[in-house]
């Protein structure tokens, strides 16, 4: 089997749907061996910030002198960015040879009678037996969807289990109200364990707490009015947290100083649990830390920025980030979005503030076809175009912007990694 015959497989998989349980991953990782039960875990489960958390936490665990898998999705640009060791993403040939011995294993589940895996399910076996092939001493494990029936959550116990910003998403998988998408994240919290938690509102919170007490674990609050912004500009940020002063990050909006802070509490507990972090590895690490598509500047003159916002709770952060950043700068916006998303949310939160809105059709089955999307922009923005293609997007953008105008691409990770690409080569 060679790169493109296992992607073939992987995605061909997609056909089998999304099936939440653990039964299927765990015949399936029983059949390989078991190597998630050799490994050490940093489980994150939320709606957003989970990637910039990981990145952060990642980082600070390699400054530290670890050897850290990680294990995160969607991909951007290439399936190779969801495992990584350090920063060294999986090979092709280690995604090939390992996709054929998952596929053996597969057939064997198969003959017994077992459903077929779904790609999600063949991607996290695909990166236990990698991470566990390369001998990590902590794998940092992002979770796919929800928590409580993701199958990252095979895994029997973790250092620490991270909850970041919980809203609404996925709604027709895991619940209508904060309350019962709260308890899908929660069902990542194992017994014993030890919980950080981004402040939630109330009603998400108390579903944490009440799990945390059912399971005898232990629940650390992050408090966010510890955070002093000392400095920001399109540059990165400066802050204090508690003791710890003049903090760097390279990552733009405030928010990144939430998630920022949530990583220094989940990497205190990793400390104290045998893998010493000092305070110069929490600095260095923060400072390095990188998550691509997240308000992402790719250029510079005009300022072009890619954000993966793609829910209510997200498209507000974006917002709020080029309020703060760029008040009096003129905004073109190329829009794209799946219409499983309250993509009215979006609209109604991020597009009053726009000059000019392009729409675009993401690259999805899943995808709200451009003109639909521009229709429902008109209240909102007189100024919509409608673009056949990405490229053709981007070209007409950068046409109409002078250079203190700021271009931004948001609603779908599922093509702003196209337009990321195309600007960086």
């Amino acid at each position: 089997m060679n790169y493109t015959e296992a992607l073939e497989y992987i995605h061909g998989t997609l056909k089998f749907g999304v099936k939440l349980g653990l039964s299927n991953i765990t015949v399936l990782l029983d059949l390989m061996g078991n190597p998630q039960k050799k490994l050490k875990f940093v489980h994150i489960a939320g709606t957003n910030g989970k990637g910039s958390t990981a990145a952060f936490i990642s980082s600070i665990l390699m400054e530290a002198g670890y050897r850290v898998g990680v294990f995160t999705s969607p991909y951007l640009e290439r399936f190779t960015e969801r495992i990584r060791v350090g920063a060294d993403e999986i090979s092709e040939s280690d995604i090939a040879r390992i996709t054929e011995f998952i596929r053996d294993k597969v057939n064997v589940m198969i003959e017994r009678g077992y459903n077929h895996p779904t790609e999600f399910e063949i991607v996290t076996a695909l990166g236990m037996q990698y991470f566990y092939e390369k001998s990590c001493d902590i794998v940092v494990l992002e979770v796919g969807l929800g928590g409580r029936f993701d199958s990252t959550n095979v895994i029997d116990s973790s250092l620490v289990s991270v909850i970041t910003a919980i809203g609404y998403d996925h709604m027709k998988i895991l619940g209508n109200t904060l309350s019962e998408i709260a308890f899908e994240k929660a069902g990542i919290i194992k017994p014993s364990g030890e919980v950080v938690l981004y402040s939630q509102p109330r009603e998400a919170e108390k579903v944490i707490e009440d799990v945390c007490a059912e399971r005898g674990a232990k629940l650390h609050k992050v408090d966010f009015s510890n955070i002093e912004i000392a400095d920001w500009s399109a540059d990165g940020q400066v802050f204090h947290y508690k003791q710890l002063r003049n903090l760097k990050i390279s990552l733009i909006g405030h928010h990144q100083t939430r998630n920022a802070v949530m990583a220094v509490e989940a990497c205190k507990i990793v400390s104290q649990k045998g893998f010493p972090i000092s305070e110069t590895a929490v600095r260095k690490g923060l400072g390095n830390a990188k998550w691509p598509g997240r308000m992402e500047i790719i250029k510079k003159e005009p300022l072009f920025i890619i954000d993966g916002a793609h829910n209510a709770q997200g498209a507000g952060i974006l917002r709020e980030a080029l309020d703060t950043y760029f008040p009096d700068r003129r905004r073109i916006f190329i829009f794209g979005v799946l219409k499983d998303k309250d993509y009215m949310a979006i609209i109604k939160t991020v597009i009053p503030g726009a000059d000019v809105v392009i729409t675009v059709t993401p690259a999805s089955d899943r995808a709200l076809p451009a003109e639909e999307l521009a229709i429902l922009l008109k209240p909102y923005c007189k100024n919509t175009l409608v673009s056949d293609t990405i490229e053709s997007a981007v070209e007409e953008a950068l046409e109409l912007s002078s250079e203190n105008d700021i271009i931004c691409a948001f609603g779908s990770l599922y093509y702003i990694g196209i337009i990321r690409s195309m600007l960086r080569e």
